[in-house]
This record gives structure tokens, sequence and C-alpha cells, in this order.
């Protein structure tokens, strides 16, 4: 929802699948908006591939997840570290390393159900104004990160709070 929403800021309608990844470069902007559509657990070969293909160093990466550990409306930029348990970031740190940004959005924990059906199915109607909130907040940050770096962007980032 969030790389659509920096999609949809940068006007983006060129998107397309290579790599396991649905991909739009922005040339005005230079910038590479990424999808992976493998499995999560497999989204460091597409990072991986794209990547080493258009030559960009970890360091110039922000990784978009969701976090369990965050409760909704929290948002935890950070320039490098571990996978915190997620593995998609565990995929992606096994393939390019840990030293790219990330930016975890709180999702918070299912009350008593399956995390994965919590995870891909869709918010409750309860939290969608929660969530567009969210949604924007983590685009503005992406572009901040853009704009500015990692070490710009952090403050903002992690003293956003949606409630």
């Amino acid at each position: 929802m969030i790389v659509d929403e920096v999609a949809r800021r940068f006007g983006v309608t060129n998107w397309r699948q290579k790599d396991r990844a649905r991909q739009a470069l922005v040339r005005e902007r230079n910038v590479l908006l990424v999808e992976p559509t493998s499995y999560m657990n497999l989204s460091g070969v597409p990072v991986r591939l794209i990547s080493s293909w258009y030559r960009t160093p970890p360091e110039r990466i922000l990784v978009i997840s969701d976090d369990m550990d965050l409760p909704l409306g929290r948002l935890r930029m950070r320039a490098s570290g571990g996978h915190g348990g997620h593995n998609g970031l565990r995929s992606i740190i096994g393939t390019i390393g840990e030293h790219f940004a990330r930016l975890r959005v709180g999702v918070g924990r299912p009350e008593g159900g399956d995390s994965i059906d919590y995870v891909l199915g869709a918010f409750p109607v309860a939290q969608r104004d929660t969530l567009a909130r969210v949604v924007v907040a983590a685009a503005d940050g992406a572009e901040r990160w853009l704009a500015e770096g990692t070490e710009r962007a952090l403050p903002s980032v992690n003293a956003f709070r949606a409630d």
C-alpha cells in the first residue's frame, strides 16, 4: 500500500513485471519502485537481481515491511540492522547484507489467530482510518528518505503516532 501511494504521488503508470517483482522506473527522480511478487520468504532474490542489474549498493535501498512487533499506527526507520524475526527481511539480508535502510510499519499482533492470515488478510473496518494515516505518513517518510537520506528522515518517521 505504501509503495503504491508513493507511485501515485510520482504519477507512475508504467509498471512492469520482471525479476519476480513489479517494478516502475521514475527517471525524473532517479528512483526504482519495486514490489516483490515472490513469496515473502524469498524477497531477497528479486532485491538481489534488481539491485545487481541497476548497480544499486545496499546503502541506496529502502525496504518497507510490515512489523507485528510494532502496534498499528507506529513507524520505525533504521539505517541498517537485523531481521527482527521477519522472514522477508531475513531473505533480503541473506542476499545483500544488512546495510540497507528499512521502514518498518506496525501492524500489531492478531488477537488469538493465525499470524499468516492476519498479515495477508484485509484490515478490519475499525482500523482503516488509522491505516490511511499510516500509509500517508510512511509514504512521506519514504519521500523524505529519498530527498534527504536516512539520518534526516529518522526523527520525523520515528516520531509518528497515528493514535
